[in-house]
Parts: C-alpha cells; sequence; structure tokens
C-alpha cells in the first residue's frame, strides 16, 4: 500500500477510522473543558494540568491489570463498551455542583480502563489492513487525531466561551456515543486474537515476555520518555496563556500531523528508518525558546514546529512491529501506548509541580531539556537498530516466532 485511498479498499478500515476520529475529538473537547472547570475553581497549574493528563497515570494500573484483555476480547465489542463508558463518565463529569474530588474519581476510573484502548484499536490496524499497510494505515489515523485535535481545539475552546465548560463535556460524550456507533454497526465480528481468558496474571506474563528483550526495551523508551516529558510541557499551555490556549494545542496538533503526514506518506521506509533520533530531537528543542517567555504568534509556532517530531513515534512503532509475534501485537501496541500515557501523566505533574514553585515557561524549558537528554542517552542504540540491513532484529529470545516484516 502505498497511498491513502488504498486504505479505505478495505471495507473495514473506514469504521475504525470513524471511531478513532470521534474517540480523539471527544477527548480532546472533554479535555479541555475540564481543564478550564478545574483551573477556574481551584487556580493551580498542578491541578489544571492533571485535569487534561491525568486520566494517562492511570493508563499503569490498566497496563499492569487489565491489558491481556486487548488481544483476549472480541474487538468490536470491546471498543463498543470503551467508548459508551467514556461517553457515561464525561456526561458525569458535566453534573452542575460535581466537586473536584469527584472529577478525579471519574478520570482515574476512565483512565484505568482506557489503557485497552490502544492496544484493542491499533492491533486492528494490523488485521484489517495488509502487513506492509501498518505504517500507512497508522500514520493516517494520526494524521485524522492531528486533524480532530486542530478542530476539537478550536471548537472546544469556542464552545467553552459561548456554552459553558459543562456544555462543552456534553458534547464530548456525545462525540464518545458517535464513536460507539461506527464501532458496533461498522466493523465485522471476529474472534479474539490470542487464546484464554484475560487476567491480571497472563497480563503480567506477556508484559514481562514483551520486555525481557533488549532490542523492545530500548524501543519502548523511545516511545515513552522523549515524548512524554514534552506533552508535559503542553501541560502547562493554559496556565501559560489561559486566553491562547486554544491556538497553542491546535498549532501543536497542526504539526502532529504535518509530521505523521510527510512520515508516513512521502519518506520511503530505508530513510524513515534512520529518522527517529532526529525527529525525537526536533520534539524538544524549539520548546528551548519558552525561556524567553514567547507570545503569539511565535509561541503557537514553536508549538507546531516541535510537534513535527512526534512522527518519532511512526519510526519506533515499525521497529516495535517489527520484534513482536502477530498474537502478542495487540498487547504489545497497548503497552507502547499505556506506558507513553503514562509517562504523560507523569511528566505532566512533574511539570506542573515545578510551574508551581517557579512558572509555566521556566517548568516548559525544564521539561525540553530533560526530553534531550533522555533523546541523547537513547540515541547510540536507536542509531545501532536502525542501521541493521531492511530493519532485521535478529534473534528474539524466548519468543520463538519468526520476525513480522517491518516493510510500510
Amino acid at each position: 500500500m502505498r497511498t491513502y485511498r488504498e486504505l479505505f479498499a478495505a471495507p473495514e478500515f473506514t469504521p475504525l477510522f470513524l471511531a478513532s476520529a470521534g474517540h480523539v475529538a471527544g477527548q480532546t473537547m472533554s479535555g479541555l473543558a475540564l481543564g478550564t472547570l478545574v483551573h477556574a475553581a481551584t487556580g493551580s497549574p498542578l491541578l489544571t494540568a492533571l485535569a487534561m493528563f491525568g486520566p494517562s497515570l492511570a493508563q499503569v494500573l490498566g497496563a499492569t491489570l487489565l491489558l491481556s484483555a486487548a488481544d483476549r476480547l472480541p474487538p468490536r465489542a470491546a471498543m463498543t463498551g470503551l467508548a459508551v463508558l467514556f461517553a457515561a463518565g464525561t456526561a458525569v463529569q458535566a453534573l452542575p455542583g460535581m466537586p473536584v474530588w469527584g472529577t478525579f474519581a471519574v478520570l482515574l476510573v476512565l483512565g484505568t480502563v482506557g489503557a485497552l484502548g490502544g492496544g484493542v484499536r491499533y492491533g486492528l490496524v494490523n488485521e484489517v489492513l495488509p502487513k506492509d499497510g501498518y505504517v500507512l494505515g497508522r500514520s493516517l489515523l494520526n494524521t485524522c487525531a492531528g486533524s480532530m485535535q486542530i478542530a476539537g481545539f478550536a471548537l472546544g475552546g469556542l464552545l467553552v466561551v459561548t456554552l459553558s465548560a459543562r456544555g462543552t463535556l456534553l458534547v464530548g460524550a456525545g462525540l464518545y456515543l458517535l464513536a460507539a456507533c461506527a464501532a458496533r454497526f461498522g466493523l465485522s465480528r471476529r474472534p479474539a486474537r490470542a487464546q484464554g481468558r484475560p487476567s491480571v496474571a497472563q497480563t503480567w506474563r506477556t508484559n514481562s515476555l514483551l520486555w525481557s528483550d533488549r532490542s523492545r526495551r530500548r524501543v519502548y523508551l523511545a516511545l515513552w520518555l522523549p515524548n512524554g516529558l514534552v506533552v508535559g510541557a503542553e501541560s502547562l499551555f493554559v496556565s501559560y496563556a489561559p486566553s491562547q490556549a486554544g491556538a497553542l494545542f491546535a498549532s501543536a496538533a497542526g504539526g502532529m500531523l504535518l509530521g505523521d503526514i510527510l512520515i508516513g506518506r512521502f519518506v520511503p521506509p530505508a530513510v524513515r528508518r534512520r529518522l527517529g533520533v532526529p525527529l525525537l530531537l526536533l520534539l524538544a528543542t524549539p520548546y528551548l525558546l519558552f525561556a524567553l517567555n514567547p507570545s503569539v504568534p511565535l509561541a503557537p509556532a514553536l508549538a507546531a514546529l516541535a510537534s513535527v517530531g512526534f512522527a518519532a513515534s511512526l519510526v519506533q512503532q515499525e521497529r516495535l512491529m517489527s520484534l513482536t509475534p502477530p498474537e502478542l501485537s495487540g498487547q504489545a501496541l497497548g503497552l507502547h501506548s499505556s506506558g507513553m500515557l503514562t509517562m504523560q501523566g507523569v511528566a505532566a505533574t512533574l511539570a506542573g509541580s515545578l510551574a508551581q514553585l517557579t512558572s509555566p515557561a521556566a517548568a516548559i524549558t525544564v521539561m525540553a531539556v530533560l526530553s534531550l537528554t533522555v533523546t541523547t542517552v537513547l540515541a547510540p542504540g536507536l542509531r545501532t537498530a536502525a542501521g541493521r540491513r531492511g530493519g532485521d532484529p535478529g534473534p528474539r529470545p524466548g519468543l520463538g516466532v519468526a520476525p513480522v516484516s517491518d516493510k510500510a
């Protein structure tokens, strides 16, 4: 597969695409609305950051307790059920008089259960598309996510002002319901990818197996740490410029969209494999200029430029799939997604704490420095892996399964 149009020739890609779009749009609008509510109620940069990105912290619970279900539940039922649960939770958060502690209690539940979402959705990409369509399919889904984030933050910001933050939460709940309908009526009924019942013990066994190989560990760290630290910087946009937060978030989403299109659609595989480290460096470098307290239009432009670097995740995910047998792809991708989101939550907490002690601009700069430091430490091993002919991972102890092709 070489073009986005070819992806939609696969019958089930369209409903998967629509379900993903609805989920991201609902998450974006409800996150901005919730952050606005908490900021108005508390004035705390830390709590505001946690309101928007705190559910990511709960992903670690889902990753360690529930993630085996990503391969052991029927995908259509899992996607539909998760979307309905998110709709209900978001509607509850919109109730008048909901205390701040109640809001965070709901976020904890949604974050824990949401750990399954990435594994279920992205595992389906491997099933509804040919093997050589994975990177292109993920690129389009990421592009869709970027578009929905741009539209969601822009429309969400407008609705918060003209409607209300609680009304915007109800709109977000409606979008989750649309995602549930797309999954339920668009996807075919198919069996689970792996045999057996999901359990905590099985989750731990498979996670341990995935983590046991040094090459996979390196890829997971590259997917989680630099990305998460930069998202921690982004979590301070509301505190940095409350009236311009929508523009900052939308610009960042636009940069991510551009990066995914360029890397996923136009860059040849042999070149793409060598861009992982440069893209991670780009992801953090522009945020160093926040030390100068840039204002509009420079701050949104810096956010957009940096976010092109999020396309590094396509490079690392392709590498991860080349190291993972098909029957574990859902949990492998779920572990990537959950670990990444958990790190984003940890980084948001760290960034909010730093902003409490210093200022949002200073904290954003520190997070960028930390991201660059981590990338520098990981770079030698990542370059070695990218330099192997054809991306061949070599033997993988303990799995006994032939490598999956990493052609895109």
